[in-house]
């Protein structure tokens, strides 16, 4: 297994955790780009979108799981969810994930 955040899923790196049941872990970013910065992940390996066929059901667990993580994190005025999928979007680990931003404003457009 050379995937980082499949290691960090079943506990072989450790990560700053704040939500996890059996299907999804949620930790924080190593260089936050916001005050609350956390990637949330699905356990199995899915390596992007693009590569996500016949999951949404895991996604769409993940995606709403996603409110009660940004609540936890006291994130009650907005924040952003992000995907980067692909090498032009700059998605550097080829894992599925996605990027819970908060506690500040956020300026617009993104990228």
């Amino acid at each position: 297994m050379d995937c980082i955040f499949c290691k960090i899923a079943v506990g072989d790196i450790p990560a700053d955790i704040v939500y996890e049941d059996d299907e999804i872990m949620a930790f924080r970013d190593l260089d936050p780009q916001a005050p609350v910065h956390v990637l949330i992940i699905p356990k199995k390996h899915i390596a992007s979108l693009d590569d996500a066929d016949g999951q949404g059901e895991l996604l769409g667990y993940l995606m709403q799981k996603t409110h009660e993580i940004a609540s936890l994190l006291g994130l009650k005025t907005g924040y952003r969810v992000v995907n980067n999928c692909g090498d032009d979007a700059l998605q550097t680990v080829k894992h599925i994930h996605f990027h819970l931003l908060g506690g500040r404003k956020m300026g617009w457009p993104p990228g």
